[in-house]
């Protein structure tokens, strides 16, 4: 079973690109949504995220916008912060990885988005990044609701830079030119994984 880290910078698609994935055939460990139900009421995350950051719970759930202010540009809070969460994750990945096995799937997805930042790239056979030209970035994430330029630059400087992705990744999926240019690149990937878990076999 090959296992592809899928990443990408905000607003480049990848959530998109993740599902294309799935459509493919391949079953997909959504990393964020993983978040999300750690962050919702009864949660297992949510006490322990308000004993380290009091204040950001709210009606049982976990305040994202709140948290995200108390840790964007403090390295130390950050840390604090993975160290509550990716222990609790690490349960959900390995029934992903108990499921996608029984089921024989030849190719599997983690949708990571800080794949490269923390060092994942070492728990995959190949990485995949996601991404766009810059001014199609910064005009799809200045959509979004409640976004200000200034909250997006904070994010970009969270992440690694998209160049260095690029550099740094096995497969490149580019999102710029429409979904079915994007769709045909995955299914290119696909197909070439197939061919090694083959081969591995």
């Amino acid at each position: 079973m090959m296992v592809l880290g899928l990443t990408g910078s905000v607003g480049m698609g990848k959530s998109t690109t993740a599902q294309m994935f799935a459509d493919a055939g391949a079953p997909v460990y959504d990393a964020d949504a993983e978040v999300h139900r750690l962050y919702a009421r009864g949660g297992a995350a949510v006490p322990l995220i308000e004993a380290a950051f009091p204040g950001v719970v709210k009606d049982g759930a976990v305040d994202r916008a709140l948290l995200r202010e108390r840790v964007l540009g403090d390295p130390e809070a950050l840390a604090r912060l993975n160290g509550i969460v990716w222990p609790l994750m690490g349960a959900a990945r390995a029934d992903f990885f108990e499921r996608a096995r029984a089921a024989e799937a030849e190719v599997v997805v983690l949708d990571i988005p800080l794949l490269l930042e923390t060092g994942g790239e070492k728990n995959v056979d190949a990485v995949v990044v996601v991404s766009a030209p810059a001014d199609l970035q910064r005009e799809r994430v200045l959509a979004r609701p409640g976004m200000s330029p200034d909250k997006f630059d904070a994010i970009l400087a969270a992440q690694m830079p998209d160049a260095e992705k690029c550099v740094r990744a096995h497969f490149v999926v580019d999102t710029s030119q429409g979904l079915e240019p994007a769709r045909r690149q995955v299914e290119a990937i696909m197909a070439t994984l197939r061919e090694r878990a083959k081969q591995a076999k």
